[in-house]
Formats: structure tokens, sequence, C-alpha cells
């Protein structure tokens, strides 16, 4: 079989460095988990060093092209190749509830949502690394007092230990993109329990960071807080000012103040 074209519309570009597709291969820690899902693999270049480790590796992938490839030429994931799209499809079907990791060479269209969902799926998910549009990859690992930190940064901070890893040049993709990239790697902490409420600290972050050029006295007016607790000293700030901590901080006391 001829290789996959690229197609603009799932944001593919196939990857055709195998150095460094191996560099991101062996971002793994396998602890923890004896599965490993990688989202979008394309012709393969990731999954086949994937293939050469001591875990059970599953792939998801919507294009039904590299799907007739992975088969063709991957006899190793044969009952292993899920024709889904990750951001709609029931993990559990494959994982029944198991830990599992997930790695790949995400579509940038798409990257940020996949980290939402794994977010969603935290529970499972100790460990999550791949490639993303370089600027994505360094907000989801930015700390505070950035203009890059925002609601990624945090949410995601909020439950894994993030590390940005390596950048990768554009030459090394078929088409080559317009932008670097870069690899990171989540690993879930010990302790990924908030003592506050999840779906309020959620909203608490989001509605901060949706006007971060303001203090949160103002960007968080909608939360109807008594005037009690906006007198904090913690309201003169701006979103991007604090740390995870001081949001989950935050997130009680207003939990406290009966919102």
């Amino acid at each position: 079989m001829e290789k996959v074209k690229a197609k603009k519309h799932l944001g593919q570009h196939f990857l055709k460095d195998e150095s460094v597709a191996q560099n991101i291969a062996d971002t793994l820690g396998l602890e923890e988990y004896e599965d490993v899902l990688e989202i979008g693999p394309g012709m393969g270049v990731l999954t086949k060093y994937l293939l050469e480790k001591t875990i059970n590796t599953y792939v998801i992938e919507i294009d039904n092209e590299s799907v007739e490839y992975l088969d063709a030429n991957y006899p190793k994931l044969q009952g292993k190749i899920i024709s889904k799209d990750f951001l709609k499809y029931d993990v559990n079907e494959v994982f029944g509830g198991k830990q599992f990791a997930i790695i790949g060479n995400f579509p940038y269209n798409i990257s940020t949502q996949i980290v939402f969902r794994t977010l969603e799926l935290r529970n499972q998910i100790p460990e999550f690394a791949g490639m993303f549009q370089k600027e994505v990859a360094e907000r989801i690992c930015e700390k505070k007092g950035s203009k890059t930190y925002g609601i990624l940064s945090v949410l995601a901070q909020a439950f894994y230990d993030a590390e940005y890893l390596f950048t990768v040049d554009e030459h090394v993709f078929i088409p080559p993109p317009k932008v670097k990239s870069g690899v990171l790697r989540l690993r879930r902490k010990e302790d990924y329990s908030l003592p506050c409420g999840e779906k309020l600290f959620f909203t608490v972050v989001k509605t901060a960071f949706q006007q971060r050029r303001k203090t949160l006295r103002n960007s968080l007016k909608t939360l109807n807080l008594s005037d009690n607790l906006r007198e904090d000293e913690v309201f003169n700030l701006r979103p991007e000012q604090l740390s995870v901590e001081q949001f989950i901080e935050l997130t009680q006391k207003i939990e406290a103040d009966g919102v």
C-alpha cells in the first residue's frame, strides 16, 4: 500500500524524523499502567517505537486511509486499532476502567480539546505525553506571572506535574507546519484530588481568565460574591498572578462564602 496523503481538514502533519519519534516514545515512564493509547498515529512512525516496549499499545485514528495503512503494515496492532474519534469515544470499551497512558503527535486543531478530555479521564490516565504546537505546549507548562499562563495551565497543573521536554523544528514533518512544535509530559500527582468543589474550581478559573486584564474583583463579578469576601486582598490581583494553589484557596473561600 502506498503512503497516506496528509489531509488538511484533519490537521495532519506526518512526522518523518525517526529519532524524534523515538525520543517521544521514550518520554513514557511505563509505571502504574500496562496499556498506552496513541492518538492519531497516521502512518505509525511513533507507533513502531511504542510496539518495541513492554506495554500493550492501542491506537485510535479517525482517518480511514491511515487505519488501512496501519492494518496492512503493523501486524502487532491486530485488534488494537480503534477507528474512532478520541474526543467522542468511550475509552472503557477497550480499557474497562483500567489505567492507561496517552501519547501522540496531536493534530494541532484539536490538541487543547485532547487535554481537556484527558482531564475528564484523569482517574484513569497517570501519564500523558505528546507533541503540540510549541506555543500550546509552553502554555500548558507555564507558571504564574506569564502572559501565556491561562486556563489550560491552571487546570492541567491542578492534577498533573507538567514538564516541557524539547522543541521540534518544522522541517521534520510532511507537509511542514508553519510553526515549531513542542513535546511535553504530564504526570499525575500522587494526590490529585481537589480540596474544593471541582465544578466551582473550573468555573472560577475559566471566568477569571475570560477577562484576564481585569482584577479578580471585576472579572468574578458574575459569581455574586459577598461584599465582605470581595474585600479580600486576593481580589486586587489579576488571574495570571495566582498560582494553581492560590486558585484552589480562592475557590475554597468562595465556597465558604456560600456560592
